[in-house]
């Protein structure tokens, strides 16, 4: 199977290395994108491109992890696509922003952050201190990963979660949902109801946070690779 990996907010492809390898050996192809998250006017429909010109004409699993599962649904309707498997991810809802969506529902864990850390870069644009970064994204991994991983992170446009979301109607492509149980930036509860609901799935479930490709890299690509065999 071919696998397109989509990386969250901050993130980078550098961030798939470990899973790419645990893929591989399974006799995968494993590819990862680097969008340009820190570019202003980047919203959902530009990552979608990007993501779509890795794809390109022979059909994939497209993986998306945290915010961009707000990307991942319009790339079936540019590449072929077999299946969408949302990683710890927001679900857009057509017709809203996903600001909207956060302003109604819980999709982020009932906790307060202990240190908060963002700042502001201008035009929308913003940059994740490494305080929060651990604690949010990190906080179970490996301190020798995390040292690795945050001078990684790169700055984040918020356009894809200010605009309406560019998704019209869901494309006709099956559908996973991942999440982990210990996750501080989406909450388990609302990814169980949301898989359900939005994406007509039953999710499957890691323990750990909101980085399994770093925390338990082997464990989630023989996931990835029952739900491409087993089809849900």
């Amino acid at each position: 199977m071919r696998f397109v990996l989509v990386h969250g907010a901050y993130h980078g492809a550098w961030c798939w290395g470990l899973l790419s390898s645990e893929l591989e050996k399974l006799g995968h192809v494993a590819l990862a994108v680097d969008l340009p998250v820190e570019v202003p006017e980047a919203g959902a429909a530009a990552y979608a491109d990007e993501i779509a010109a890795l794809v390109g004409d022979e059909e994939a699993i497209v993986v998306g992890h945290s915010m961009m599962g707000l990307a991942i649904p319009l790339v079936p309707r540019l590449a072929p696509v077999s299946r969408l498997v949302f990683l710890c991810a927001f679900v857009p809802v057509p017709g809203s922003s996903f600001n909207e969506v956060r302003s109604r529902e819980q999709v982020a864990p009932d906790r307060e952050i202990q240190r908060v850390q963002f700042t502001d870069i201008g035009e929308g644009v913003w940059m994740i201190g490494p305080d929060t970064a651990n604690e949010l994204f990190f906080h179970d991994v490996s301190p020798r990963l995390a040292s690795w991983a945050v001078p990684l992170l790169r700055p984040q446009s918020y356009r894809i979660m200010e605009e309406i979301t560019p998704l019209l109607e869901w494309p006709e492509v099956d559908c996973s949902y991942v999440l982990c149980r210990a996750d501080r930036a989406v909450d388990a509860e609302w990814a169980r109801s949301t898989a359900r609901a939005r994406l007509g799935t039953v999710p499957h479930e890691l323990d750990g946070g909101h980085s399994p490709f770093l925390t338990r890299p082997a464990e989630l690509a023989r996931l990835l690779d029952r739900i491409g065999v087993e089809g849900r």
